[in-house]
């Protein structure tokens, strides 16, 4: 790894805070691009030697190797922070990556389930094992709160608020925020609390996995794997991030504000949550289409 990486990665962890996840997501990206300049010039390549042509060409490169509009405009990104970095710290004069421009990004709308659809995965969901309590719990607060799964998976005990069926969640940027889950969640989650066997002593989080640690995101994706097939729908029907895509629409199809839905979501600017206004409108569309007679 080039010394002038290893400088911003360091930046990164001791002055901005980051979490391991976005530092790990930023050493991905930068040996991405150390990988390219391996490539084109050899090893060893500094990488803030560059110009801005050698990064238009890294863009094309990356659209060689099959990767998606979203993952290179994100490895773009990674490189535009890093060199502002280094021109704050004099290693550079002019930024290569300035007029650095992403590729044009497919609009697709989030995958939604409906209502009727949640019902039934965890109504579906099996509570006579210790488990499977544990995954009823699991999933009601996910869908309940509009939670992240890294969100969920990072709950710890002192996070719950029984009284105010509230939990503190720590969001992106280490943001805190406190999400209602309502009285489902909480019924479940009271349930669960009590079979919570921790292995270790102590484990403060709130959802652990079969070895008494704490679960995994991944872990948690596999499941809902499992019980979406379990209750009738379509393989790969849903995502945790598809519970969280659905809390937002069903809340602005029953009437919720849009600058209330970012806040439960914890989106630091509207525009991010107004692509679930888009999804509403696609379904007032469908539900147009579908009954009035002069539709089609």
């Amino acid at each position: 790894m080039h010394p002038s990486i290893s400088s911003f990665l360091n930046h990164l962890k001791s002055e901005r805070n980051a979490s391991l996840n976005t530092i790990r997501s930023y050493e991905e990206d930068l040996e991405r691009f150390s990988e390219f300049l391996a490539e084109e010039s050899g090893d060893g390549a500094n990488p803030c030697d560059v110009d801005p042509r050698t990064l238009r060409r890294y863009s094309v490169w990356l659209n060689s190797k099959g990767f998606a509009p979203s993952t290179i405009a994100r490895r773009l990104a990674s490189l535009r922070t890093y060199f502002r970095y280094q021109r704050r710290q004099g290693v550079i004069k002019t930024d290569p990556a300035g007029g650095l421009r992403n590729p044009k990004q497919p609009k697709r709308l989030p995958r939604l389930l409906r209502v009727e659809e949640i019902v039934k995965i965890l109504d579906g969901i099996s509570t006579v094992e210790m488990l499977g309590v544990r995954d009823r719990a699991m999933f009601e607060t996910l869908y309940g709160g509009g939670l992240r799964v890294s969100e969920l998976v990072g709950l710890n005990l002192d996070d719950l608020d029984f009284d105010q069926e509230l939990v503190r969640v720590r969001g992106k940027g280490k943001r805190e925020r406190l999400c209602p889950i309502g009285s489902m969640a909480a019924y479940w989650l009271q349930n669960w609390l009590p079979l919570r066997v921790p292995k270790r002593s102590p484990e403060p989080a709130v959802f652990l996995n079969g070895r008494g640690g704490r679960i995994t995101a991944r872990s948690v994706g596999r499941l809902l794997d499992e019980h979406v097939v379990r209750s009738g729908l379509r393989d790969g029907a849903a995502s945790p991030h598809t519970l969280r895509h659905s809390f937002a629409t069903h809340l602005l199809d029953r009437g919720a504000d849009l600058r209330s839905v970012q806040e439960l979501l914890g989106h630091r600017k509207l525009t991010t949550t107004q692509i679930y206004t888009h999804v509403t409108k696609e379904r007032l569309l469908d539900i147009y289409q579908g009954a009035h007679p002069r539709a089609r």
